[in-house]
């Protein structure tokens, strides 16, 4: 059985001054809550850790990285980069990513790959478009993204990171997959992974809130959250949470 899991990803919101507050207010409150993880943008990361380093078991992951080892590629952080910051996660293939930078299904498989390579615990994110749903594609879609990843890392180091299945329609929209929508999904996904896939983390991404948590997580393969805008807010974060303790 996966171990509960809830991520936070502050996307490219505050500045260092407030990612520091925020991750202040997330310290007071965490007694006996789940596995956390927030993803900061890369700048705030040494103030997060900073924060959280001393005072809880919070981690600190990043929402991309570089399929690059090093070299002349102006602009890119690499996977090394994130691990000797402390990062013990990072997002690959985050929905904005492939439709706004247009990412494909190899390139989120080399950055997983990379990723795993430096020992950051990758989260793979995958999901379908409203249209490809309507068209009746949506599994279809998914397989191609997970396979892809699967040949170039082995299913073994696929299984032994991080899933989180996230409906393009439903990230920031305020739209949200029903509970049963949501655990055919991952029901899928974890049969397609087989016995190995027993333990590994599928989370749900999608417009997450503290109004709908408990009936996502109450699903028997929802292991867990991506949350966006609900985890810029300390309160709305923990209480999900909560609830997910409750569930689990």
């Amino acid at each position: 059985m996966a171990k509960p899991l809830l991520a936070g990803n502050w996307k490219m919101h505050g500045t260092v001054q407030s990612a520091a507050q925020l991750a202040r207010q997330l310290a007071v409150g965490t007694g006996t809550l789940p596995e956390l993880i927030v993803l900061p943008s890369y700048v705030c990361i040494p103030a997060v850790i900073a924060e959280l380093r001393a005072n809880t078991t919070i981690q600190v992951g990043a929402q991309n990285l570089s399929q690059y080892e090093q070299g002349a590629y102006t602009g890119e952080i690499s996977g090394q980069m994130l691990s000797s910051l402390g990062c013990s996660h990072v997002l690959v293939g985050h929905s904005e990513r492939r439709q706004l930078l247009a990412e494909d299904n190899q390139l989120v498989a080399e950055k997983f790959v990379a990723a795993q390579k430096v020992g950051l615990k990758p989260i793979l994110c995958v999901g379908e478009t409203l249209q490809q749903r309507q068209n009746g594609l949506a599994l279809q879609v998914i397989d191609k993204q997970i396979a892809a990843v699967v040949d170039l890392a082995g299913l073994q180091n696929v299984c032994a990171g991080v899933i989180a299945y996230e409906p393009v329609w439903a990230v920031g929209t305020g739209e949200t997959a029903t509970p049963e929508q949501a655990q055919e999904v991952h029901g899928y996904i974890r049969h397609q992974l087989g016995a190995q896939g027993a333990s590994t983390q599928l989370l749900y991404g999608g417009s997450v809130t503290a109004n709908n948590a408990a009936t996502l997580f109450a699903q028997p393969d929802i292991d867990g959250g991506l949350v966006g805008g609900a985890s810029l807010e300390a309160e709305q974060f923990l209480n999900i949470a909560q609830q997910m303790v409750e569930q689990k």
